[in-house]
């Protein structure tokens, strides 16, 4: 079995996208992200700290806007229409889960889909199903930056994806579609998911469910990309994969942590690069 290894691949990309900076630099532009992140929440604070730590690594402008748990939907409305207007962001995100006093869906429809690099913006999902995306979910678009480092061909496989979250099994499924695979979205109401997952070349699972799948979900020979990040019962960081029950059976597979984790920051710095890209040639 052959890990499908996000760092090894991060790192590979990260030296490739730091080029990229220098090429822009000389040329005037330094490619920015701002990140939005309301209150304390320790998960969210992590996950930015290491949205800055590759930022500027990769000789990025990294801007973090940290409001308390009590700011206004307004306050944060007016921040939004601020970016969307500064010339310098390239992109920039609002870190999610917000406090419940806000409505998230409203946030998400303020940020102009140009500079959307979540990808989340109703135009942006839109044009991704169209198959001309602007921007695309990072861990979606991780996902398949690191198949195609591997040389995993999509084209006429089947796809099966347990999980069909906004935010990695649908974006999953356009994309893998926009590459000629024939894709199958299961979720927790699927009849004979096990023996349907069975059927898939490439089996990506996104359910937030601790070791669920197990080497009798897996076909001989099959990928695997494991998208969860979850506690086992020691406590220790785990996937929804079963990894040493499947290793055996899978032909290539993802570790938790070291697989997709690292690959959704990589997908993200690389379209702020893009859009960077876009403003030097304007």
């Amino acid at each position: 079995m052959k890990l499908l290894d996000g760092k090894k691949v991060a790192g590979a990309l990260d030296e490739k996208m730091t080029l990229r900076v220098e090429d822009l630099k000389k040329k005037g532009i330094t490619p920015s992200i701002a990140v939005i992140l309301v209150g304390d929440s320790g998960a969210s604070s992590v996950y930015v700290r290491n949205k800055r730590r590759r930022a500027e690594k990769l000789g990025m402008d990294f801007q973090l806007i940290h409001y308390k748990d009590d700011v206004s939907e307004n306050e944060l409305l007016a921040k939004i229409d601020e970016l969307n207007n500064d010339k310098t962001v390239d992109g920039f995100i609002v870190q999610l889960p917000l406090p419940k006093s806000i409505n998230e869906e409203r946030v998400i429809q303020a940020i102009d889909s140009k500079k959307d690099v979540d990808g989340f913006a109703p135009d942006n999902v839109g044009n991704l199903w169209i198959g001309e995306p602007h921007t695309k979910p990072a861990t979606a678009a991780g996902i398949l930056m690191m198949l195609d480092y591997y040389d995993v061909d999509l084209d006429g496989k089947n796809v099966v994806i347990i999980g069909r979250s906004n935010i990695v099994g649908k974006p999953v499924a356009a994309m893998m579609l926009a590459r000629n695979a024939t894709v199958t979205i299961a979720h927790s109401h699927t009849k004979n998911l096990k023996e349907l997952a069975k059927t898939a070349d490439i089996l990506v699972v996104a359910i937030g469910q601790a070791k669920f799948v197990t080497k009798d979900y897996v076909k001989d020979g099959a990928v695997v990309v494991d998208v969860g990040m979850d506690r086992d019962e020691n406590d220790k960081l785990c996937g929804d994969v079963d990894f040493a029950d499947v290793e055996n059976t899978a032909s290539m597979m993802t570790p938790v942590p070291g697989g997709v984790g690292p690959m959704t920051i990589t997908a993200l710095m690389d379209q702020v690069l893009e859009l960077a890209e876009a403003r030097a040639n304007a």
